[in-house]
Order: structure tokens, then C-alpha cells, then sequence
């Protein structure tokens, strides 16, 4: 039995992946966590990402989207993957949280669910916890 996310305070490290490493780092197993269509959040996280980060992991030129900061987490379990990634973007005005959590890569490295998919809700609310707190940015926090 896989032990459900606790509600307390996660411990979790992020590890900024730079735009040389980006195309390593991403797997095809990332999907989108939670869109966040507040327009004004956006700038706040964009301005905190650039402030501790300088460029992004990658940068795409149109419209829907201009920013993409990706990480690898360190200090959480995420079994039986061999990584778990955390994205955080701007996509079409608004805020995306895009993560691996849940998901792998088969030996034909196609998409497969793990036994964790059922707790990717429960991971996104820590994920925006955590990145509300960790970027004091209180539109972040679960208690929206």
C-alpha cells in the first residue's frame, strides 16, 4: 500500500534545471497538475522565478506561452519513478503546474500511470503549498 501525501508541511527541494539541461531533464511523463487563471499571478511568480533563477529552463516565443521554469525535486518520495519534475509556466494568461508525479516512462518510454496517479490532487495542493511559501507569494497558497 502506497502511503497517502500527509496534510503537514511537505519537505521537498527543488533543483533549478538551466535551458542546457532542459531537454535532458523533461521527460514525456510530465502533464499538467492545475491551471491557475489568475492573470495577475503570473507577473509575481515570473519576477520571483527570474529573481532567484535569471533565465528560464526554456523560452517559447508565442503568445500562449513565454516562460517555463522546470525542476527536479529532491527530498520527496515519488517511487517507483526515477525522477519526479516540477514545472511551473505561463500558458495562455494564465499560471500551469505541470509534474511526472504519477506517471513513468515504459521501456518504450511511452506514458504509464503508477500506483501514485490517484494522489496527483493531493500532490498539486502540496506542490502549490509549497512553491506559495517557498516563493511568498501568497496567491500560491491552497487556501485559495
Amino acid at each position: 500500500m502506497i502511503p497517502r501525501i500527509s496534510t503537514i508541511a511537505i519537505i521537498m527541494q527543488l533543483e533549478f534545471v538551466p535551458v542546457e539541461e532542459f531537454y535532458f531533464a523533461l521527460t514525456l511523463a510530465v502533464r499538467t497538475l492545475e491551471d491557475i487563471a489568475t492573470p495577475s499571478l503570473v507577473e509575481q511568480v515570473k519576477a520571483k522565478l527570474t529573481q532567484k533563477f535569471g533565465q528560464p529552463s526554456t523560452v517559447a516565443a508565442a503568445s500562449q506561452n513565454s516562460f517555463n521554469y522546470v525542476f527536479r525535486v529532491k527530498d520527496y518520495d515519488y517511487s517507483p519513478a526515477p525522477q519526479l519534475m516540477i514545472s511551473i509556466a505561463d500558458w495562455q494568461g494564465g499560471l500551469r503546474l505541470s509534474s511526472d508525479y504519477g506517471w513513468m516512462l515504459d521501456e518504450e518510454r511511452k506514458p504509464v500511470r503508477t500506483e501514485r496517479f490517484e494522489q496527483r490532487s493531493a500532490f498539486s495542493q502540496e506542490v502549490r503549498s509549497y512553491l506559495g511559501d517557498w516563493l511568498d507569494v501568497p496567491l500560491l497558497k491552497s487556501d485559495l
